[in-house]
């Protein structure tokens, strides 16, 4: 068992949780374009995001027995359960990025460090520092083209691939869950500045946001 002090970071409160993009909403708007929209955005908002440190050997053996799926066999890859709900994917040669349901991410960091004992090992939880922006529709890779400066052709990115890029002025996480779905993992404090971006870049797409 883990002598680390953690905590939950949802805690009950009577104070109303906002989304990173709850304000952008207000001051910027979410454009509905109807069928004629050729990309559409979503926020997946508040999920459950850990980061996992350590040797990868460990890792696995704990994340399976605690999560049901393994840690990505290789570099920049993205791998998922079979609702497509919880997701690792490889960041750097000992980092992982663990998402989840919202309310999740506690529990798991808990049984997660009960499995571990005393390895040697870190797990974070930075649910509150992040969010996801989901693109599809059938100009979303025209659309990231504009922006991000990895190669996102389909013989570069295939689906189930993940990497640390930079979207516009922003560091961020680009990752190819399926064939019609991408997603940005970005910092909170960048999230009204990618949105913003995206809303203007998508544009021409007839962009529509689904809240």
């Amino acid at each position: 068992m883990s002598n680390a002090v953690t905590f939950d970071t949802r805690t009950d409160t009577a104070i109303p949780v906002e989304s990173p993009l709850a304000f952008s909403y207000r001051q910027s708007g979410a454009p509905r374009a109807g069928s004629s929209s050729r990309v559409q955005l979503r926020e997946r908002a508040m999920l459950g995001h850990l980061i996992l440190r350590g040797g990868a050997i460990v890792l696995d053996e704990a994340v399976r027995d605690v999560l049901g799926i393994s840690l990505p066999g290789k570099p920049q890859a993205l791998v998922q359960d079979t609702s497509g709900e919880r997701s690792i994917q490889w960041l750097s040669p000992d980092e992982w990025l663990v998402i989840v349901p919202g309310g999740e991410e506690f529990p798991l960091e808990t049984q997660l460090r009960e499995r571990l004992g005393n390895s040697h090992y870190a797990i974070s939880d930075v649910s509150g520092g992040q969010t996801a922006l989901e693109i599809t529709g059938e100009a979303a890779r025209e659309l990231l083209m504009k922006a991000v400066i990895y190669d996102v052709h389909p013989s570069n990115f295939p689906v189930g691939k993940g990497v640390t890029t930079v979207f516009a002025k922003a560091t961020t996480i680009l990752r190819r869950p399926s064939e019609e779905r991408w997603e940005l993992v970005v910092r909170r404090s960048f999230a009204d500045y990618c949105y913003r971006w995206l809303l203007d870049a998508a544009a021409e797409y007839s962009v529509n946001v689904e809240q």
